[in-house]
């Protein structure tokens, strides 16, 4: 009967998704639909699933790798400080933490009414369970809506994120504080401690990893899962919940900056096995005969329902301070989404006794109805900002007969140009002929404070070559992700130019450049038409947009309008085929029409 059991679970599992996307249901999140066959299967009504030592096994790690790739979601360069902005305008992380702050006091509040009036007495641990969002499903929503690299994705992203770290955080104090156990809850940090010499330890190692790693070892994977054992024994042998010690694996995992097919086959293992068995499982225990049965329980539902919109609406002036409010009101919607961590928190609070099972269904089912509408009603009012994609910034340092062509014709696409010069006779010149900014000279200082290295390339164009050399290690110091230094005459004794090489500056000169195009015109003579048909052209973009990665060459949009000649992967050229994996941060090399590069490159360069 096990075996028969876990059969019927994995069929279930196979079928949602072929279900919905038959039925062309998208706004419903799969986890929910799981939840929903679990109450068919399960005690609720047909009675053909029933719980056992093999499942409950499965359950607990299905748990533990949801919270897992939860902890692998956070976006750790969201919480830098970022620079002020020149509107004046609340910072994502600004209006995050108020957000969030507000709805903390609004889960009290809701949860202490609920004592009042008789419902529910564990004030601490209902506000917990109000104030959690669901950092998953919140994810998925905002990549759809391609909004992740956008202000409003940004603050939904980090909003989402201090809804579940919180809530986690908060849980495994108030589980160690008012369970049974004799351990001291200062015995907490070494589960941080434990992550931190982890996170130390592997740092390295996981770099040789991607140079020993074949398909039949996956190091990759093998780390993952020795990282998420340890911190959850970690967690366990101190006293805390396993799903502390599964997210802080995934921090540190993503701390350890891993590929982008190591999280694509992680998320496989873990959407495509493990979380689907606890979702239905989740479902299958839930008794609803019983629960609808109880008069207490049954009203119960509508009231925890009314808490989690209630302490979520909150956020609706919040995000009025930087948001249209339509926008605010849809954010709000979409954080109230809620059920990856309340499960785990219920299974916690059976444990320790502070609610019974016809509450926990109650709680569940309030969850499960909050995440079916929350992002049905988001993707219904969400209106989209005008077009918001962020033009490739490139500085120009040096204004002359080089450079200030070159960007006259860049500053017709999709480039954010600026010229910088020291020179207030270049400037008088030039000034009308494009965006030319003076400087009192090209010192580290001038350079700084004008903003010269806040850009995404930065083209050292000036004449004096030791000058350029100079202006190429402060570029490198600032951490400017490309740069292109010109040296038209190069000392042969110096290694300072192979040195800048290695470092990652792209040098060149005149000389070298046209000796390559005239070798290419004699061996490839279409290049010269290429070069200047005012149909096609040769172009190279990045695809930094996560929709499009795992997915094949010839599944692209676009595809068909140009012909991809040559992917840069990691620094090395690929020959594509029709079933090649795009993967983020791709540079691929094509031929195509100049009528439609702006909006192949608007596509697949927005950040998501």
């Amino acid at each position: 009967m096990s075996s028969l059991s876990l059969l019927i679970v994995l069929f279930a599992a196979l079928l949602i998704p072929i279900v919905m996307a038959r039925l062309n249901i998208t706004s419903t999140p799969t986890a929910v639909a799981e939840i929903v066959v679990g109450f068919v299967l399960g005690k609720s009504l047909l009675g053909v699933v029933t719980a056992n030592a093999v499942l409950d096994e499965l359950k607990s790690l299905g748990v533990i790798v949801l919270i897992f790739l939860s902890g692998m979601e956070i976006d750790f360069s969201l919480f830098k400080p970022q620079p002020a902005s020149k509107t004046k305008q609340l910072g994502p992380a600004k209006i995050a933490l108020l957000g969030y702050g507000a709805v903390i006091v609004a889960a009290l509040g809701f949860a202490w009414v609920l004592d009042l009036i008789g419902l529910y007495h564990h004030i601490i641990f209902a506000a917990i369970v109000f104030s959690t969002v669901a950092l998953g499903v919140v994810i998925a929503a905002l990549k759809e809506k391609e909004l992740l690299s956008q202000p409003f994705g940004q603050t939904m992203l980090l909003l989402a994120a201090l809804g579940e770290v919180v809530p986690l955080l908060a849980l495994t104090v108030y589980a160690e504080l008012n369970g049974h156990a004799s351990r001291s809850v200062w015995l907490l940090l070494l589960i941080f401690v434990a992550a931190i010499v982890l996170l130390l330890r592997f740092r390295r190692p996981y770099q040789w990893f991607a140079k020993v790693d074949k398909s039949t070892t996956q190091l990759d994977i093998r780390l993952a899962f020795f990282l998420i054992i340890t911190l959850v024994t970690v967690a366990e042998s101190v006293g805390a919940e396993n799903i502390l010690g599964a997210f802080l694996a995934g921090m540190v995992m993503k701390l350890l900056h891993p590929r982008e097919e190591t999280q694509d086959k992680l998320t496989s293992l873990g959407y495509g096995f493990f979380i689907p068995i606890f979702f239905i499982m989740t479902g299958a225990a839930i008794d609803l005969k019983t629960l609808l049965k109880d008069p207490t329980s049954l009203a119960l539902i509508p009231v925890l329902l009314i808490g989690f919109f209630v302490a979520k609406v909150v956020l609706v002036p919040v995000l009025r301070l930087r948001f249209k409010p339509q926008n605010a009101l849809a954010g709000s919607l979409l954080i109230t989404t809620t059920i990856t961590l309340v499960i785990p928190a219920l299974t916690v609070g059976k444990t320790l006794g502070i609610i019974t099972t016809q509450q926990s269904g109650a709680f569940t089912l309030a969850a499960v109805i909050a995440c079916i509408l929350c992002p049905i009603l988001f993707n219904r009012l969400f209106v989209a900002e005008p077009e918001s994609f962020k033009k490739t910034v490139v500085h120009f340092i040096g204004a002359n007969l080089l450079t200030v062509p070159i960007a006259q014709q860049l500053a017709k696409g999709l480039y954010d140009i600026t010229l910088f010069t020291d020179d207030p006779a270049k400037y008088k010149t030039y000034n009308s002929e494009a965006n030319v900014k003076l400087l009192p000279s090209f010192s580290q200082g001038a350079l700084h404070e004008a903003g010269a290295y806040d850009a995404d390339i930065v083209m050292l164009g000036y004449f004096d070559h030791d000058k350029n050399y100079e202006l190429a290690q402060w570029a490198l110091a600032n951490k400017v992700p490309r740069i292109i230094a010109r040296f038209e005459t190069k000392d042969a004794t110096s290694d300072r130019y192979d040195a800048l090489s290695n470092a990652g500056v792209e040098i060149y000169n005149t000389y070298e450049a046209n000796i390559a195009v005239l070798r290419s015109l004699i061996e490839t003579p279409s290049t010269l038409q290429m070069l200047t048909d005012t149909e096609a052209g040769l172009y190279e973009i990045t695809v930094r947009n996560r929709r499009f990665t795992g997915l094949e060459l010839k599944s692209l949009p676009f595809i068909d309008a140009i012909t991809v000649s040559a992917i840069r992967r990691d620094g090395e050229f690929l020959s594509p085929h029709g079933d090649t994996q795009i993967h983020l941060g791709d540079h691929l090399l094509f031929t195509g029409g100049k009528t439609t590069i702006a909006e192949i490159r608007s596509t697949f360069e927005k950040e998501n």
